[in-house]
């Protein structure tokens, strides 16, 4: 039986996920669009940056501590925002949150969450962000970004990228949906998950919680499909920032930027931080990683805004190499599903625990003794994806 004391990196909770978590789920966190190429590039990226370890620094007295959107916070790291998070885990927004928290980062909820963010703000006592996602049905919108703000969400993180959906083959041959549809496939792949089950059992949570009951049309799960298939809206457009932030008044942030004309059309929308994401490599396959895509858009908007990124991130290490290249701060969602479906709450405080230590360790390996004191001067080909 694994404990957390053998639990060493975001590869164990991975491997146990895929063990623990019902194959559609699993499948769904585990995946990119078409080839799966930009997703594998998001971690196979990473891989080709190289440390200068330097000796004989004092590194006696260290720091990763941050601050993400004038939030202190324990290390440069956020919990990005992932759809059906719930059917990782029972509760599983919740229990991201919690650990969140109690770590001292910020934790963002998804529109897609199964838990909702009255949930959230109910089990929580600081703020947390909240992912929005812009739907044709602006009235809903409006009234999605008015909860959110009664809820004392922090910021308002706007994704850009999913105005279409990219293809995701595994979701499609699994018949993705929640909760499972009751086939014999499904049925049989429940039978070996008997963890999840349970679980599962003993929570009320288990459709999108932020969408039923609260749109138009929406009041049950048999409607909920076709709502969703026909609300994502092509139209989206930078225009539509405006009224967004109007109505929100607080603190925006645009994800999914990958290209620095589209980050100079971010920082003249009024945005306090953007984040360089594709999307974890499950829209556009065939767009450039995100780590290669950072250093372009930090040079040129980081000076004006607070430059975040995503994709591909499974340790300190990953960590310490986005913010040398030009990061602000970072976001992990995989790493933090895997945890969640792995071991629940204590998977998530266990994971970000390894991660800070990777992080402060590779830092002292490279002469730093604060986080804010990296850039590109520890690594040795850090021009590689100028």
């Amino acid at each position: 039986m694994p404990t957390l004391s053998k639990m060493t990196c975001v590869e164990d909770f991975r491997v146990l996920a895929r063990r623990r978590v019902p194959r559609m789920f699993y499948d769904y966190a585990d995946s990119g669009s078409w080839t799966e190429g930009t997703y594998r590039s998001n971690e196979k990226d990473f891989q080709q940056l190289k440390f200068r370890q330097r000796v004989a620094v004092n590194i006696e007295h260290r720091s990763v501590r941050s601050t993400m959107l004038g939030a202190e916070v324990a290390m440069p790291v956020a919990i990005a925002p992932t759809g059906l998070t719930g059917m990782q885990h029972a509760d599983g927004e919740i229990l991201g949150a919690k650990a969140a928290e109690r770590f001292g980062i910020p934790f963002t909820l998804s529109t897609m969450s199964i838990c909702s963010i009255e949930d959230i703000a109910a089990h929580t006592t600081q703020p947390f962000w909240f992912q929005l996602y812009v739907m044709r049905d602006r009235d809903f919108i409006g009234r999605l970004i008015d909860r959110a703000k009664a809820a004392r969400c922090s910021a308002l993180m706007v994704t850009l990228d999913l105005q279409v959906l990219g293809q995701r083959h595994k979701d499609i041959k699994n018949g993705l949906s929640t909760p499972p549809k009751p086939t014999l496939l499904n049925l049989l792949n429940l039978a070996t998950k008997p963890r999840w089950c349970l679980s599962m059992l003993g929570t009320s949570h288990r459709s999108f919680g932020n969408i039923v009951g609260h749109a138009k049309g929406v009041g049950d799960l048999s409607s909920l499909a076709s709502w969703t298939a026909e609300q994502f809206d092509p139209s989206l457009s930078w225009d539509d920032l405006e009224w967004i932030k109007k109505r929100w008044g607080g603190k925006i942030i645009l994800k999914g930027i990958m290209d620095a004309q589209d980050a100079r059309r971010a920082v003249d929308a009024g945005a306090d931080a953007l984040i360089v994401s594709n999307h974890g490599g499950r829209q556009l396959d065939g767009a450039p990683s995100a780590i290669s895509a950072l250093p372009q858009i930090a040079q040129a908007v980081g000076r004006h805004i607070e430059v975040l990124m995503d994709g591909g991130i499974r340790s300190g290490q990953d960590i310490l190499k986005a913010v040398a290249l030009g990061a602000h701060g970072t976001l992990i969602g995989r790493s933090f599903l895997y945890a969640l479906g792995a071991m629940g709450e204590a998977g998530v405080t266990r994971c970000l625990q390894l991660m800070a230590n990777e992080l402060d360790v590779s830092m002292a390996f490279c002469g730093r003794t604060r986080i804010q004191d990296v850039d590109r001067s520890i690594l040795l080909n850090a021009g590689l994806y100028d």
